[in-house]
């Protein structure tokens, strides 16, 4: 079994561990935070160091893999961190044994997919990517890098999906459907058009109020 390391030590983090460990895909051997020292724990999980001893502690031979459990409040950091760190460490690619990716699906590293989750065929999922419980992706559709997709999200089929995107609980896109870059929906939005500018998009059918 592999030994994972998350960069980060809240929330995400915990969900990221339990999820790994329950489904006997990883062992975890600590968190990496700039806020807390190596004396502390977080929820049981050790604090390995801050984040510039990552490269320091994987060359000890202290884990395997890597996996960043920074949450949509910090995009633009989440995606640093992934450019900055994966040509010299390996990213795990976490899939949930409870989910069904069709086999001509593609899913890219440093991608976490949570349980319950349906990915239809030839669907593309890329890097960095965070896909929440119940997601159901229809078939060929395109998940662009460094996106957050929350619970219960349907996209249906041919949809382009560019980078930092989040998409709110429970937000449905229709097919065809291109969604520009820096993105947000909010819970329960409805898109029917394309939206070609970033901001805050909430409502049936979604409408932008806030840049």
């Amino acid at each position: 079994m592999k030994r994972l390391a998350i960069i980060g030590s809240g929330d995400l983090a915990q969900q990221i561990s339990h999820h790994a460990t329950s489904d006997s895909q990883y062992m975890i051997t600590g968190c990496f935070d700039d806020f807390k020292s190596t004396e502390q724990f977080s929820n049981n999980l050790p604090i390995l160091g801050k984040i510039d001893s990552i490269k320091k502690c994987f060359d000890q031979g202290i884990f395997d893999e890597l996996i960043i459990g920074i949450g949509y409040n910090h995009m633009n950091f989440r995606q640093e961190l992934y450019l900055q760190l994966e040509k010299t460490i390996p990213f795990a690619t976490i899939i949930h044994s409870s989910c069904f990716i069709d086999k001509t699906a593609s899913i890219g590293k440093g991608t976490i997919i949570y349980p319950g989750c349906n990915i239809d065929m030839n669907t593309s999922i890329g890097e960095n990517c965070l896909i929440y419980n119940g997601t159901i992706i229809a078939h060929d559709s395109q998940i662009s890098s460094n996106t957050i997709i929350s619970p219960g999200v349907q996209i249906a089929g041919f949809c382009k999906i560019k980078e930092h995107v989040v998409l709110g609980i429970g937000t449905i896109v229709s097919d065809n459907i291109e969604i520009s870059k820096n993105v947000i929906t909010g819970a329960g939005t409805v898109i029917v058009n394309h939206i070609t500018e970033s901001g805050l998009y909430v409502g049936i059918p979604a409408k932008k109020i806030k840049s």
